[in-house]
């Protein structure tokens, strides 16, 4: 994946983000906030106003500083969350102007152990994680038996999609929705919601 396509990439994120903002909010409305879709669509409307200034850097650059931008400007817990997400993958991939599918998959395990460690979180505890680490080990396993990144990221995906379903069977344990305790149970987490959105934001160019 060229900057080219990666600019592509935050462009359908954005997209993603302003399309299912009442539906991410609604999400929330039950077991949080109430503001998810609200920050993350606020978050990429920041980022798309700085296009252009981060068309022109390198690949790492221009996520780590899409990260930036979310963490100063998405409220709740959410900003400094995906922008941790965010700042640790480009951290990774610094210098690079082109991001293979093993680069990717690195870059992955790097936003996803930044989420772990800001948010204190494991998966099993009804948050993004719980569609992050399933789409990780699905993308691995498929890569590994074809080396096709597209069949990759579907299973990902899969993964991801049921990782939502799962949270509606589980009790929130982390952020206000676990407050609720035994009532959370029935609902999905925004989060994980949101990320896999972002999620096909990304494979949409893969």
């Amino acid at each position: 994946m060229n900057k080219e396509k990666i600019i592509l990439v935050i462009d359908q994120m954005a997209v993603a983000m302003e399309k299912q903002k009442a539906f991410l909010t609604e999400l929330d409305n039950v077991i949080g906030d109430g503001d998810h879709g609200i920050n993350m669509a606020r978050g990429f409307s920041e980022v798309i106003k700085k296009r252009d200034s981060l068309a022109q850097m390198d690949a790492g650059d221009m996520i780590k500083n899409l990260g930036m931008i979310l963490v100063s400007t998405v409220g709740g817990a959410s900003g400094p969350l995906y922008g941790t997400a965010f700042m640790k993958a480009g951290m990774f991939l610094k210098g690079k102007e082109e991001v293979t599918y093993p680069d990717f998959l690195e870059a992955f395990q790097c936003a996803i152990e930044g989420v772990m460690a800001r948010g204190k979180a494991a998966e099993g505890e009804k948050t993004m994680l719980d569609a992050m680490l399933p789409a990780k080990r699905a993308m691995e396993r498929e890569w590994m038996f074809s080396g096709d990144g597209k069949k990759s990221m579907e299973a990902g995906l899969t993964a991801a999609r049921e990782g939502i379903e799962y949270t509606k069977t589980i009790i929130a344990t982390k952020g206000r929705a676990a407050y609720l305790g035994e009532r959370s149970i029935g609902h999905q987490d925004p989060g994980a919601t949101s990320f896999v959105f972002l999620l096909e934001a990304i494979a949409s160019q893969i």
